[in-house]
């Protein structure tokens, strides 16, 4: 299990262990977590961890989470304003100006690709 500190502990928890499996070259969205998660109205929370999660001690690819329409909402998180889109572009995931281009064909979907959850 990641650890984490604060009050979220567990719910955090519960999406470092999501976002650790999204596929090289794929792409997720906060609502998409939230909702495989059980817990559909909560894409802001998993933003919050996705910008506590450099305070990991492993490395989760937080780069891959991204807002509905496809939009590089959290990239003021990874030391610079075009790191998360150097990283996608690394992935073959092409961007222009902050948007994913061809979102739905990179767009990876937990509740189709992974086992339901076990509910805390």
């Amino acid at each position: 299990m990641i650890s984490v500190d604060g009050s979220n502990k567990a719910f955090f928890e519960r999406v470092y262990e999501v976002v650790a499996q999204i596929p090289w070259g794929r792409v997720t969205t906060y609502g998409a977590i939230a909702r495989y998660l059980g817990a559909g109205q909560s894409a802001r929370m998993v933003g919050w961890a996705m910008n506590h999660s450099h305070k990991l001690e492993i490395e989760i690819p937080a780069h891959r989470v991204v807002n509905r329409k496809g939009l590089l909402t959290g990239k003021y998180h990874f030391g610079g304003s075009f790191v998360m889109s150097e990283l996608l572009n690394n992935e073959n995931i092409k961007v222009d100006n902050d948007q994913i281009v061809n979102f739905e064909d990179c767009f990876w979907d937990p509740a189709a690709e992974l086992p339901m959850p076990k509910l805390p």
